[in-house]
Order: structure tokens, then C-alpha cells, then sequence
């Protein structure tokens, strides 16, 4: 494994794990300024979006794992294809998703790989 992957696949633990700390912070500085996520029954949307959502989250108890299943280097791009299992709970319940993500990473001017683009395809896990 090269150094790239090895700092892809940093980005995505520390992303878990700051999600589990609700660090917003750090998941935030995971991404470029021009990241655009897709899920599905929405419009495409962004940095603000996604932090804005992220304060409306802040009594929720967020766990769960990430197993990459292809990583694949593209000069400063690469993208991950990702299995995701996690748990929301907050004080209006809790939710189960699980599903894949298709996941574009950008090689920054700074060295650093941040999340630039990301198909979200969860769904609520059938319990």
C-alpha cells in the first residue's frame, strides 16, 4: 500500500471516528470547499448544507462502521467504494442504516486528500 492509500484510508477513519465524538470540525476540514453530496429523494448539496444539518444533529449519538471495498488512485483524484453500517440515536428515536457509498477524493494544494464528491446510497437497515 502507497502513501496515498494509506492517507485515503486516514481520511476515512478519522472521519468515522470524528463523527462518533460529534466533532463536526474535523469531518468538516475532511472536505473540499466544492464537495457536493448525493442522497437519494434530495437535490445535490454542500459544504453549508451539510454542516447546518450536522447543528441540528448535535444531541444524536452517531456509531457505526466503514469497510473500504475498492480504492483506486487517479493522480489527485481517487475514489473509494465503501460499505457503511451505522446507528443514529437521538432523543426522537433511533435509526439503522447500512448500504455503499461511491466516494471522489481530491489531492489538495496543501498534500492533503479531502472528500470532493459523494454518493450517499443508505437505507434504513430492516431490522
Amino acid at each position: 500500500m502507497n502513501e496515498d492509500e494509506k492517507a485515503i484510508r486516514q481520511v476515512v477513519d478519522t472521519w468515522m471516528t470524528a463523527s462518533k465524538n460529534g466533532d463536526t470540525t474535523t469531518v468538516l476540514s475532511l472536505m473540499t470547499d466544492d464537495v457536493v453530496f448525493m442522497v437519494p429523494g434530495r437535490e445535490p448539496f454542500g459544504k453549508a448544507a451539510f454542516a447546518k444539518a450536522s447543528q441540528g444533529m448535535a444531541d444524536a449519538k452517531i456509531d457505526g462502521t466503514s469497510e473500504i471495498l475498492e480504492l483506486q488512485l487517479l493522480g489527485d483524484w481517487a475514489f473509494i467504494r465503501n460499505r457503511i453500517e451505522m446507528s443514529i440515536t437521538s432523543p426522537d428515536g433511533s435509526a439503522h442504516r447500512s448500504g455503499y457509498t461511491l466516494t471522489l477524493l481530491r489531492k489538495e494544494k496543501d498534500g492533503q486528500w479531502r472528500l470532493a464528491r459523494d454518493a450517499n446510497l443508505l437505507a434504513t437497515k430492516k431490522e
